[in-house]
């Protein structure tokens, strides 16, 4: 679920306007590979990149993400593995983030000798979450959506259903992978990075930023003309999300230059970087400000702010993601001050100004 955006603005571009096809690469850099895989949702694909190791580091490829863990991504890694990576071998995963879009297929790949690195929260949660597999939304869940304000019919539908388990989509990974840490340089791709963590869509989120050349690996942290999602969920349900996404913002803009050219998780790679994360920022300032004027008008559920955020219908397939982006700009408010639970409809928790 992304928040309305305009056009970008002229000073951001694409070098590369057409993604590859499915099993095929486009090089972008010396030694990098440009990769998709298709993902079965809105967002319909998931960037991978493949750098070519020197012989000191091994001679393989170090792959940036994976992909869902499905037969139709395995098959497409299959083509691309004897195709545009010549039958090398992948030596190093680096996940950028525990979603399942780029962690599922890192255990598939260790099974098969690759190193996975990433941040120990992305290990940790991953790995939790593949073994928390659950056949129907747990008591907790279901409390959450109702105090957030989901229609009773539709609380009853889901309450019946087996929820999105990252089983599903996540290969079961190993014991073992490498630590990444904010600031320590690695070296891959013939090339000195630095790790530096974003934060908000997942937590110590890994970003890279070559000290070699202008490339910078931005997962869902530096995405092009839209906004990852913020959620809040009912693991815990006082979290931040906003204020954590914006305050990394903040520092990542301190590392930005107009010449960087940004590999992100999804949609294009491009360059102009600082005035991205400048839009990102006041993308989200002024739905805060939105739904501080709609709050002001009348107390709402998180529910009910959906026109305030979005300005668009919501559909039966994003109202998960929305809910808890919604219940996200609610908790912002709440810790800048402008916003606080005043009271419940049908055990909805209300939201007013203060």
């Amino acid at each position: 679920m992304s928040l309305p955006q305009g056009r970008e603005p002229a000073g951001i571009s694409h070098p590369w306007p057409d993604p590859p096809a499915p099993g095929q690469a486009v090089q972008i850099a010396d030694g990098v590979l440009w990769l998709r895989l298709p993902l079965p949702m809105a967002l319909d694909h998931v960037n991978v990149f493949a750098f070519a190791d020197d012989v000191a580091e091994g001679g393989g490829w170090t792959v940036i993400d994976t992909g869902f863990d499905t037969r139709r991504s395995r098959a497409i890694w299959e083509t691309a593995l004897a195709g545009p990576l010549a039958g090398r071998p992948v030596t190093r995963i680096i996940a950028t983030h525990h979603h399942p879009d780029h962690i599922g297929l890192a255990g598939w790949f260790m099974a098969q000798g690759s190193d996975l690195w990433t941040s120990r929260t992305a290990w940790l949660m991953a790995r939790m979450l593949v073994l928390d597999e659950q056949g129907s939304p747990p008591p907790e869940t279901l409390t959450f959506w109702r105090r957030a304000g989901m229609p009773a019919a539709l609380l009853a539908e889901r309450a019946g259903q087996r929820p999105f388990n990252f089983a599903d989509t996540v290969h079961p990974l190993p014991l073992g992978y490498t630590r990444l840490t904010e600031g320590q340089r690695v070296r891959f791709g013939g090339r000195d990075w630095r790790v530096t963590m974003g934060d908000g869509h997942a937590p110590e989120h890994v970003t890279l930023w070559s000290l070699s050349d202008d490339l910078v690996i931005g997962g869902d942290q530096l995405l092009p003309g839209i906004s990852p999602n913020l959620g809040v969920y009912p693991t815990e349900p006082q979290a931040d999300p906003v204020g954590d996404w914006l305050a990394a913002c903040h520092r990542l803009s301190a590392l930005a230059r107009p010449g960087h050219l940004v590999l992100p998780g999804h949609k294009l790679p491009f360059a102009g970087l600082p005035l991205r994360l400048t839009q990102m920022v006041q993308n989200h300032e002024r739905a805060l400000d939105r739904l501080a004027s709609a709050l002001a008008e009348r107390p709402r559920s998180a529910a009910e702010c959906f026109p305030a955020l979005y300005r668009r219908e919501i559909g039966a397939g994003e109202y998960g993601l929305a809910l808890v982006e919604a219940v996200a700009h609610l908790n912002r408010l709440a810790v800048t001050g402008r916003a606080q639970p005043v009271g419940e409809r049908d055990g909805a928790v209300l939201w007013g100004v203060t």
